[in-house]
């Protein structure tokens, strides 16, 4: 095959574009680990370490809603081969710290370019895809996402225990990984999708002008939040947001619950955390089969059913190994059936080329924050009342999938990806 028929398969657009959700898990999972490496040599404080990892969430938001909005207005591929430029100078900076506040400006690179690049480079794949297996492929880059944090885990029991010089051995692989990433992007093509829309909007507003004709933009921002694509800007924003809690707790303070609630180990927790993820891969196989197709909800209803049973069960019977074990490998199932791989469908389907990276990026950023805001409360919760912990999340979880079953599939999609309708739609929102 051609390095042109390469770029231009799906699949391959899908890998490289793809490396995205990769590379932005390696990087929050990295620093995770890092900063603890980092402790001594930098004489980090348990404050300082918190307030780093705050940092990078903070610039992952704003990069999201800065690199979506961008990405919609000059194009996917010239945004995405920015990010990764400076993920790359982030990823170095950090690398080679020797004070903190090289750490941090390190942590803003990483975090800014990490949040930027992927909601351009999902609506890229949308884009790229055929209609009959755009959830498959977009769903696709959640199984990315997993192998960023397993490649990390595996770096981690590698070098761990080499301190500081392991946490910049981590931070140069994925500096070295992500300059690969940009010399195979150079093989990509812009979205032919994004670039007809652009075109009939340039084209739409001169003629609007030329005939002395009122018009608005159809790519400005304010068509987005005074329209009808507010509804599903809100549904799925309120559905990814909820949804999140529960995987953030999962993911983040796993090995708090089980070494300090359930008093197990590291070691234990680590090994139910593999098994979780491999379960994950399984469950984000079915998604893949079933998106496209007349079962997506029967899939989600099962998810559903799943992630509530699975943060019910703790609360109910109480928080110790055996039912956190069990939290870990039903939520794997759940949360992939009934979580963001059908968020990163949904954010494709439900809002126009000219919108699609942006809606995405807000959304991205609006979870983020709620997620960081939530962070800061859940180890005081789950010290003080861990039952109460796990019937909050599922109280929260039934209305994240509440939203997904009855609210979101009622929702008209946007349905623009052919070009011809892309551009009458574009033609009729302009001219006032």
């Amino acid at each position: 095959m051609s390095d042109r028929q390469s770029a231009r398969s799906p699949w391959w657009v899908t890998i490289v574009a793809g490396m995205a959700s990769f590379l932005d898990a390696a990087a929050i999972v990295a620093t995770g680990t890092v900063l603890v490496l980092y402790r001594d040599e930098f004489d980090l404080t348990a404050d300082s370490i918190g307030q780093f990892s705050a940092l990078l969430t903070a610039m992952i938001a704003v990069g999201a809603i800065v690199g979506g909005r961008l990405g919609d207005r000059y194009g996917r591929r010239r945004v995405f081969t920015v990010t990764i430029i400076m993920y790359v100078l982030g990823a170095i900076l950090l690398a080679a710290a020797t004070t903190p506040v090289m750490i941090a400006i390190g942590l803003v690179l990483l975090g800014f370019a990490a949040g930027a690049d992927l909601p351009v480079s999902i609506a890229m794949i949308s884009e790229s895809a055929p209609a009959d297996r755009r959830g498959k492929l977009v769903s696709f880059t959640h199984v990315l996402w997993v192998g960023g944090i397993l490649a990390v885990n595996a770096m981690g029991a590698i070098v761990g225990g080499m301190g500081a010089t392991g946490g910049r051995i981590i931070y140069a692989v994925l500096a070295a990984i992500a300059i690969i990433v940009i010399l195979l992007r150079t093989t990509l093509p812009e979205s032919e999708t994004w670039a007809a829309a652009q075109q009939t909007r340039t084209e739409s507003i001169a003629t609007a002008r030329a005939s002395g004709s009122a018009f608005r933009d159809a790519g400005a921002l304010s068509s987005l939040l005074r329209s009808r694509y507010i509804v599903p800007l809100v549904a799925v924003g309120l559905f990814y947001a909820i949804s999140n809690l529960a995987a953030n707790t999962n993911g983040q303070f796993s090995q708090y619950l089980y070494v300090e609630v359930a008093g197990s180990t590291v070691q234990t927790a680590s090994l139910i955390n593999i098994a979780q993820a491999i379960i994950g891969i399984g469950a984000l196989y079915i998604t893949m089969r079933l998106v496209d197709t007349r079962y997506r909800m029967l899939g989600f209803s099962i998810g559903a059913a799943l992630t509530l049973l699975a943060y019910g069960i703790p609360a109910i019977v109480g928080v110790n190994l055996p039912s956190l074990m069990l939290t870990a490998l039903l939520f794997a199932f759940g949360g992939n059936l009934a979580g963001e791989p059908i968020f990163k469908v949904w954010s494709q389907e439900l809002f126009p080329t000219l919108h699609r990276a942006s809606a995405q990026g807000i959304m991205i950023a609006f979870t983020r924050i709620v997620a960081a805001a939530v962070a800061l409360v859940t180890p005081a919760l789950a010290s003080a009342g861990p039952q109460a912990l796990f019937a909050a999340i599922t109280a929260a979880s039934a209305v994240a999938m509440a939203i997904g079953l009855f609210w979101i599939p009622r929702i008209a999609k946007s349905d623009d990806f052919d070009p011809a309708a892309a551009a009458d739609k574009i033609k009729k929102e302009t001219i006032v």
